[in-house]
């Protein structure tokens, strides 16, 4: 099988390899049948030809016309349609200044002016939802939700409905007959890059690449992220033993290239042939364009590889990937020892409600409120620090020319991070009391003092791993960010609820690997934020409403947690059905999410 992939006789090679649709944004502008130009950022107006607004629009829209018809000269219509969109754009007054920003444009909304500061807009026309207004409804609701912690039960006991506790389980394909692999192509190295979890799926996408080009895999480089900033090796996180252990009937993994190979580089990694993938590749294009190279060179590298491998495979390829996540990737034994310890905690802590215990991702850290854009309460000096924090970070992203930030326009669409406030007040409306321990996953929050108090004013017992664990047993795991994202892994993963507040690699593989070790259900909140930004809008929102809108989130949180796999859909987040079996004996639901009974 030398110079083949092992993905079997009915796997196609030579079918054409594809690549992802071209982003909306990219798509050419099309010449309509009445001469009209139609495309990106070109419209009508009342369904009649098109409105030459001035002069510089007239010549543009001749030119780009003339280009058109002229089907000789074609190649140069993007440069001239670029060339006269610069020329349109130099028209507008870009000199004078707005407090102290530079001011970028005009703009009309519903008839008022609105001018631009920074990249923000200043006086937007108030929308409901637009801005924080948390606190004002906290104190509106402070004295119901007193008196509801005396007259309820929590729902830490009833929140996941029991028929729906079982009916998949985990259905990996891993022989435990030692099997000899095919004569290997050659050695596939990567770089993961990113934190914890975007190293994970660059490290389980690997094994699935090396199996489908037959390749040994060495254990993965890990690239020193500028913003993680974790020094950490694959085995400072991993348990690499057992990686390459519970691989070995299906990739062949080692730790580091044979001497051979490194003389024939002058024992410099970097020499080996960086090869340039693109994003979302198919099983074809590694076939057709990297096994050639592989042959060829006798090792190939890929770095960064991140997001390489489209998330619609063959099943071989799928498996592999389920493999390497859900068996292979464990962690090493420090951060197991002192994770194991903390849950143990965590279930001693919250024995009155049966060892079950609500684990909270907050991403309200200063570089994460920073890169939302979303406006809080802290006045100037709030904006003062999110503006050198935006920075720092970013270097001039936020305040390039012609940029447009809309704080109120974020928050309403639901993108703004949630306050631990927040978090507090939605857990209590679903019915969370507060004897309930909750786990609060996080960075170092902002304004940490300010911000917590709320939360903890809720829920009293309230626990962070810097709580949890004494000083002396984090000391091996300060200054490791990614070791420290770990063992909040691990005590979110084995919680009886999970709370994302803000997306991200974090809570997506929580859910799958949640998933996966609870019969197919993430028993995950996932609160519609949208709806957060009117309710939190309101302080004269009655308690009763707060209550049902609340109830109601947990039910589709509920109904949610058992979401097969759409066929563009990530397996880490969603591992039925690639990585799990239905069970036949058990009250279940069906691929369309019918309750089916047994």
């Amino acid at each position: 099988m030398h110079g083949y992939s092992r993905l079997g006789p009915n796997f196609n090679p030579s079918s054409p390899p594809t690549s992802p649709p071209s982003s909306p944004r990219f798509r050419p502008t099309r010449m309509k049948p009445n001469g009209l130009i139609s495309g990106p950022g070109i419209s009508r107006v009342g369904g009649g030809p098109m409105k030459l607004g001035n002069f510089v629009e007239r010549v543009v829209y001749i030119v780009i016309a003339t280009v058109f018809r002229r089907k000789g000269v074609l190649l140069f219509a993007p440069l001239l349609y670029i060339t006269g969109m610069l020329a349109y754009m130099g028209s507008l007054s870009l000199d004078s200044k707005v407090n102290g920003g530079e001011r970028i444009g005009l703009e009309k909304l519903k008839g008022n002016i609105v001018e631009f500061s920074g990249g923000f807009v200043l006086n937007e026309p108030r929308l409901p939802g637009s801005l924080y207004r948390s606190p004002e409804v906290f104190e509106r609701l402070w004295p119901f939700l007193q008196d509801e912690a005396n007259h309820s039960t929590n729902a830490l006991t009833t929140v996941w409905p029991t028929r729906y506790q079982r009916g998949w389980k985990p259905c990996i394909n891993n022989s435990a007959v030692e099997t000899e692999l095919p004569k290997s192509n050659g050695y596939f190295i990567i770089e993961a890059n990113g934190g914890l979890n975007q190293q994970r799926l660059s490290i389980c996408d690997a094994v699935a690449v090396a199996g489908l080009l037959n390749a040994t895999l060495v254990i993965p480089i890990f690239h020193l992220n500028s913003v993680w900033r974790d020094s950490s090796k694959f085995g400072d996180i991993f348990d690499e033993d057992f990686f390459i252990y519970a691989l070995r009937n299906k990739v062949n993994v080692v730790r580091q290239l044979p001497e051979d190979v490194l003389q024939r580089y002058n024992h410099n990694i970097s020499s080996i042939v960086n090869l340039r993938l693109k994003a979302w590749s198919s099983p074809s294009y590694y076939l057709q364009k990297v096994l050639p190279r592989l042959l060829a060179l006798g090792a190939v590298r890929v770095a960064p590889f991140s997001n390489r491998l489209a998330n619609t495979v063959p099943p071989e390829v799928q498996g592999l990937r389920c493999l390497a996540n859900f068996e292979a990737l464990r962690f090493s034994q420090p951060i197991r020892s002192l994770a194991e310890v903390m849950v143990q905690r965590m279930v001693q802590k919250s024995l009155s409600s049966g060892g079950k215990y609500v684990s909270v991702h907050l991403r309200f850290e200063k570089d994460m409120v920073a890169f939302s854009c979303c406006i809080y309460d802290g006045g100037e000096e709030e904006k003062q620090e999110m503006d050198i924090a935006r920075e720092k970070g970013w270097r001039g992203k936020f305040r390039r020319r012609g940029r447009v930030i809309r704080p109120g326009a974020i928050r309403r669409d639901g993108k703004c991070p949630l306050t631990p406030l927040e978090v507090g007040m939605l857990l209590r409306g679903m019915g969370f009391d507060n004897s309930t321990l909750v786990y609060v996953a996080a960075g170092v929050i902002y304004k940490a003092e300010k911000y917590m108090a709320p939360l903890r004013k809720l829920f009293p017992l309230l626990e962070t791993k810097d709580t949890l664990a004494t000083p002396e047993e984090l000391a091996p795991f300060q200054g490791h960010s990614s070791r420290l994202a770990a063992l909040d892994y691990t005590v979110c993963l084995h919680g009886e609820v999970f709370v994302t507040t803000q997306g991200g690699n974090f809570p997506h593989f929580l859910m799958g690997h949640r998933r996966y070790i609870y019969g197919g259900h993430s028993k995950t909140i996932i609160p519609d934020k949208k709806k957060l930004a009117l309710l939190f809008d309101n302080p004269d929102v009655r308690w009763e409403t707060f209550i049902y809108q609340m109830q109601d989130m947990l039910y589709r949180s509920d109904s949610k947690g058992r979401e097969m796999k759409k066929l563009t859909a990530s397996l880490y987040t969603f591992p039925m059905p690639d990585c799990m079996c239905q069970e036949a004996d058990t009250n279940t639901i069906d691929v369309n999410g019918t309750l089916k009974l047994s």
